[in-house]
């Protein structure tokens, strides 16, 4: 028996930890079987560049627990797009990349796939299962849900999700000690999650959580109010730009700086909104959507808020980087194990499909169709925790 592990799209602090989770697994159910790891993900199937696991990565599993990264890389590829493929050199003119992906896994007597990844990864892992069936080709694909902005449906929790909202809030605990630089100082953390505001969120609550068990000292000005939050901003949650300059123009004056979480989606009609008032040209690609990448959140809001809240310094700093690309923690590994060891019982049972989280099935772990993964799921920023955050700060 031969099996295959694949990483791609963007890292997350799971993925070496599941492959050493597979293999621990595997160790027990498999121990005779054969691994090898595609070599940045889709693109070293397409290429057939791989890598034979030796054997003691079946001793020495348990050191991919403690990095962050794949060892076996990543790459964003689209298997159902020829012309890209071609473009970039993947697949011959003409030839179909699904075709191509099969037959590599064929040469390769490869009986189980394990891809690694978000939604994208996993939607790849859909096309290739449903042609590998539909063409006779004798191979089961489990997949894993990872993803920090955890938002791919149905899937409850991705992994990696946790240790990357941890980690941003250990990185803010250092940037914010920078309000000590200047007077009237504006601080904007922003944070990973195009569409999706749920590790923004999970972030500002892990940030504010860890800043009550530390010892604040306000007679000599280390005032907790300074290190605190002012604002969050999420994607799903609109707001008024005038009302929030009028609140946080108050938190300035009085504590001589603003703190602000902004996901890197958010407030994108807000922008648009004082963009079009100003008659500003507003970048959209060839289906009309706003080009995000060229207004620049974190920038326009900095730019906007150190005006109006008369900045003396601005500061924007990003942490996603530093966040995706940690090791699991122990929350997120136990999650990683019990999906990875689910993950290869269903493989070795020849069922294919995503091993996560349903939101369908109570949130219990189940073997997902891949048809039902996508992406997009939006956080729900009327839950609770994090409607108690918002009121603490004094947001609506």
């Amino acid at each position: 028996m031969k099996i295959a592990f694949l990483t791609a799209g963007g890292i997350a602090p799971c993925l070496s930890a599941a492959i050493g989770a597979l293999i621990e697994k595997y160790n027990t159910l498999a121990p005779q079987a054969d691994m090898i790891g595609y070599l940045n993900g889709y693109r070293g199937l397409l290429l057939g560049k791989s890598i034979q696991f030796p054997q003691s990565a079946k001793s020495r599993f348990d050191i991919l627990y403690d990095f962050g990264g794949s060892p076996i890389g990543n790459s964003r590829v689209k298997l159902t797009n020829a012309d890209d493929c071609e473009k970039r050199g993947y697949v011959d003119n003409g030839e179909s990349p699904l075709k191509v992906a099969a037959d590599q896994l064929t040469r390769d007597r490869v009986n189980i796939l394990h891809t690694i990844g978000g939604d994208d990864t996993n939607t790849m892992a859909a096309h290739l299962s449903s042609y590998l069936k539909e063409n006779g080709y004798d191979l089961t694909v489990v997949g894993l849900p990872k993803t920090v902005d955890n938002d791919v449906f149905p899937i409850t929790q991705t992994l990696g999700a946790w240790t990357a909202a941890e980690q941003g809030a250990i990185f803010f605990e250092n940037i914010a000690n920078e309000n000590t630089t200047s007077t009237r100082q504006l601080i904007i953390h922003e944070i990973m999650g195009r569409n999706c505001g749920w590790l923004t969120a999970q972030t500002a609550y892990n940030y504010r959580e860890r800043m009550k068990q530390r010892n604040f000292f306000p007679e000599l000005l280390i005032d907790q109010q300074r290190w605190d939050i002012d604002a969050v901003y999420i994607p799903e949650k609109d707001f008024n730009f005038h009302t929030e300059i009028d609140r946080l123009r108050g938190k300035m004056d009085e504590k001589d700086g603003v703190n602000i979480f902004l996901s890197e989606g958010a407030g994108l009609d807000t922008i648009v909104r004082e963009m079009e008032a100003k008659s500003e040209n507003i970048p959209r690609d060839a289906f009309g959507h706003v080009r995000l990448d060229e207004i620049n959140p974190g920038q326009w809001f900095a730019k906007q808020f150190a005006t109006e809240l008369n900045a003396e310094k601005v500061l924007v700093q990003k942490s996603g980087y530093f966040a995706r690309s940690a090791k699991p923690n122990q929350k997120d590994l136990d999650l990683i194990k019990k999906s990875s060891f689910f993950g290869a019982e269903k493989a070795l049972n020849k069922e294919s499909g995503v091993a996560g989280l349903d939101d369908s099935n109570n949130s219990e772990l189940n073997l997902i169709d891949f048809d039902r993964i996508k992406g997009g799921k939006p956080f729900d920023a009327s839950i609770n925790w994090y409607q108690t955050l918002l009121n603490d700060i004094g947001q609506q």
